[in-house]
């Protein structure tokens, strides 16, 4: 037996899973830990605030599939933490946060940075734990892995008081070892997919979506986030090629599919795709994998694929039959149920009318009726020179723009598959998810249920870190940006290849477009005043920026040269997201 510090004991079971880089911030109630951490060899990443340090160990998890970890001090540094964590529980992405707390003997008496953190977190992560032993880490850390990365995944919080950091404890004589065994120990005892479908069932399970599939004549498969990994990705692929069906995708779900397949038809929802809605609403079959029928998705519920049976596949039992009562499901990983289902759908005999409904739902997708109306004047103007409708400038098309970054790039070598992509939340995510040409799983980074603005500039530093090799490119607003705009600091230090595109219009514009369609135009705080120059914010931050309105070369600056680039994009506030569904209509009554 040897003894080691709680911090000790921490750093080297990170360094048994791999872990070679963290993101946070230090204050007093973690310094031991980070006192550890500096001798360590492991990459710390000093963010500018907490919340960063959270997207980032969310783009780095995203990316790879694996838990990335972040780290705060105790009380504003935790809660600053707190809404990267709530968004990584949201959207299903294994992170696990290690927090600092004040002295176990000084909590409850109101010290200096005290909050309630496990309290807090609770009920916005998978699992939560405050360790109040250095001894029970030796479990506890490897515990937080398994648990963030199996069934559904989701963050987990360690929250370790000072104390117990610098306590001393005996470990085990496998302790340079003990990672290993007490991750699989716990995989082994909980499968990681609480109330899945017992194994001796699974081929009955099997034998009926088999039997529903083969007597559809209208069938849509819907992809969602727990299908967007690369396992279910080739699984899928293998069934569109035994299986006629039109493919939809919630936002979490684009990738699965690549875009240029005659098969998929798009994003569904609120701002789907019109061929894409169509195909929900008229389908007799709905083969769901790892969707989970959100309200944006769906819409009003009982105008959603009102006559479709349901078959639901998903790792979390709680979503099965949440929303919609499904004919028969399947509590499985993604991967493993289309494995079995391509076996039974072999036999199934292709059918005229199956491969009719997709021709006929493809044709729809190349003609969906939708035009992009622009209006604008000199209120458009941010009163700087040659940046204005004064001055006879012109507004780029975002839509056009964003379809045509992997162009642009890959005039100066950086090809579609080397992109990773991240968006901010606003008209420009919705743009992005309708027109960019994502490829392959995990390609699209994106906040989607919870919805955070903030996220796209830390998330596209996490892909960086997890994706060397690759350009990232993230696409936010002028609204946006500014959430956590001090990381262009952190981007600048680490020289990453990232470009960071600001379709700049002085508004929030997805707020203005609902006052717009939804409150008759009464424009309530939703326009910027005073409009900061983001090209020379990024300059004095150290990094190289181009203004695409006055520079015809901006694509060179973003692309040609490693390193990180800031490219801003002016376009009109009057631009709006189409299709739109408003509130009380069905999907398929979306405004085009």
């Amino acid at each position: 037996m040897r003894r080691l510090t709680g911090s000790e004991i921490i750093i080297g079971l990170l360094k048994q899973n791999g872990i070679g880089t963290v993101s946070g911030i230090p204050g007093g109630s973690i310094l031991p830990l980070y006192d550890e951490l500096a001798r360590s060899g492991i990459n710390h990443v000093l963010v500018r605030q907490e919340q960063a340090a959270g997207f980032i160990a969310q783009g780095m998890a995203r990316v790879t599939g694996k838990a990335a970890v972040c780290m705060a001090t105790s009380g504003p540094g935790a809660m600053n933490l707190l809404t990267a964590i709530a968004d990584a529980r949201c959207d299903s992405i294994p992170v696990v946060a290690i927090t600092g707390q004040v002295n176990l003997s000084l909590i409850g008496t109101d010290a200096f940075q005290e909050a309630d953190t496990f309290g807090l977190s609770f009920p916005i992560t998978k699992h939560s734990m405050m360790v109040k032993s250095a001894s029970e880490l030796v479990h506890a850390i490897p515990l937080a892995f398994a648990i963030a990365e199996s069934g559904r995944p989701g963050p987990v919080l360690v929250d370790v008081p000072r104390n117990v950091q610098a306590e001393l404890a005996e470990v085990p004589d496998d302790f340079d070892t003990c990672f290993r065994r007490i991750y699989d120990e716990y995989a082994r005892n909980h499968k990681g997919i609480k109330f899945k479908t017992d194994d001796s069932k699974v081929s009955s399970v099997i034998e009926e979506f088999a039997s529903v599939l083969s007597s559809a004549s209208r069938p849509v498969l819907y992809v969602g986030g727990g299908a967007n990994n690369p396992r279910s990705a080739e699984q899928i692929r293998t069934f569109l090629s035994l299986y006629d069906a039109p493919v939809v995708s919630s936002l979490m779900g684009i990738g699965v599919v690549p875009v240029e397949s005659e098969n998929f038809l798009g994003m569904v929802g609120m701002h789907g795709s019109v061929a894409a809605n169509r195909a929900m609403h008229d389908a007799d079959v709905v083969l769901a994998a790892g969707a989970r029928f959100d309200d944006r998705a769906t819409g009003v519920v009982s105008k959603f694929c009102p006559g479709a049976r349901i078959l639901h596949i998903d790792i979390d039992a709680a979503e099965v039959n949440k929303i919609l009562p499904s004919r028969c499901s399947l509590v499985e990983d993604c991967a493993f149920a289309f494995s079995c289902l391509n076996d039974a759908i072999s036999g199934v005999l292709r059918s005229d009318e199956r491969r009719a409904w997709l021709s006929l739902c493809a044709g729809m997708k190349g003609d969906d009726g939708v035009t992009h109306p622009m209006s604008c004047d000199e209120s458009d103007c941010c009163g700087r020179r040659g940046c204005g409708v004064k001055d006879g400038c012109s507004f780029r098309n975002p839509r056009e723009f964003i379809r045509n970054i992997p162009a642009a790039a890959s005039a100066f070598g950086v090809g579609a598959d080397d992109i990773v992509v991240t968006t901010d939340v606003g008209q420009h995510q919705m743009w992005t998810a309708q027109f960019y040409p994502v490829r392959r799983p995990r390609q699209l980074l994106t906040s989607g249920s919870l919805g955070t603005m903030g996220f796209g500039l830390p998330a596209a530093i996490g892909a960086s870190l997890a994706s060397p090799g690759k350009r990232v490119v993230c696409v936010s607003g002028d609204g946006s940006i500014m959430m956590n705009i001090q990381e262009l600091a952190t981007l600048g230090e680490l020289n990453l290849d990232v470009t960071v595109i600001v379709l700049d219009n002085g508004c929030l514009g997805m707020v203005r477009q609902q006052q717009e369609y939804l409150f008759d135009r009464n424009y309530s705080a939703s326009t910027f005043l005073n409009r900061p120059d983001l090209v020379k914010i990024a300059e004095g931050f150290g990094i190289r920026a181009v203004d695409a309105d006055c520079d015809g070369e901006w694509a060179r600056s973003a692309f040609a040269e490693n390193g990180p680039c800031l490219v801003r994009v002016r376009i009109s506030r009057y631009e709006t997201v189409l299709p739109f569904v408003k509130g009380g209509q069905a999907n398929i009554e979306a405004l085009r």
